[in-house]
């Protein structure tokens, strides 16, 4: 996975959360559920949502009325919200919100793939320029030619420019820039 100088700078609790209720005491008025983990989210019964209540054994359908940290809109069924988790598992909380962000710009809520978001991410930055500029170090763009030569006749606004053409980026409400490479 690529990793950039600002990959560690979220600090906040980001482990995906749903809220699971009983369908039929819902369908009935009244609000039945407790939040749980989405990564167990397929693993809770409705003796977990009602406790010893009789009715745990006649009301037998759960669903994910609402959910924190998955970056889709809508409720879910408890076996979409452990995938999530999963998903959460695997990329892990420290890549969470960059795949959050990648999911959200591309706004088809289907769970991602990870290996596809792997390829895509070339890290978090403070600016779009930072990441070009690394990226012409990396690559060695200009490896042995003279520094007056790079100011007089090379001209970085236009290769970051042309650069943006291959890339994307996503705001992260925390400060910086989301880059992911476009295929």
């Amino acid at each position: 996975m690529n990793t950039s100088p600002l990959d560690m700078t979220h600090t906040a609790d980001t482990t995906p959360r749903v809220w699971i209720g009983c369908l039929a005491c819902y369908n009935d008025g009244r609000l039945v559920g407790d939040w749980f983990d989405a990564a167990t989210a397929d693993e809770v019964t409705t003796y977990d949502v009602h406790g010893a209540h009789s009715r745990a054994d006649s009301h037998d359908e759960l669903w994910c009325f609402d959910h924190e940290n998955i970056p889709v809109r809508g409720e879910m069924d408890p076996l979409t919200a452990a995938a999530w988790g999963r998903v959460y598992t695997e990329v892990g909380p420290e890549h969470w919100p960059a795949l959050c962000a990648w999911v959200e710009s591309e706004g088809t809520g289907d769970l991602p793939s990870i290996p596809d978001f792997e390829d895509r991410y070339q890290g978090h930055w403070e600016s779009f320029e930072d990441y070009a500029r690394q990226l012409a170090d990396d690559i060695g763009l200009l490896a042995g030619v003279p520094e007056e030569i790079i100011a007089n006749y090379f001209d970085w606004d236009s290769w970051t420019r042309d650069l943006a053409f291959d890339n994307t980026t996503c705001d992260d409400p925390e400060g910086g820039v989301y880059v992911f490479r476009v295929f």
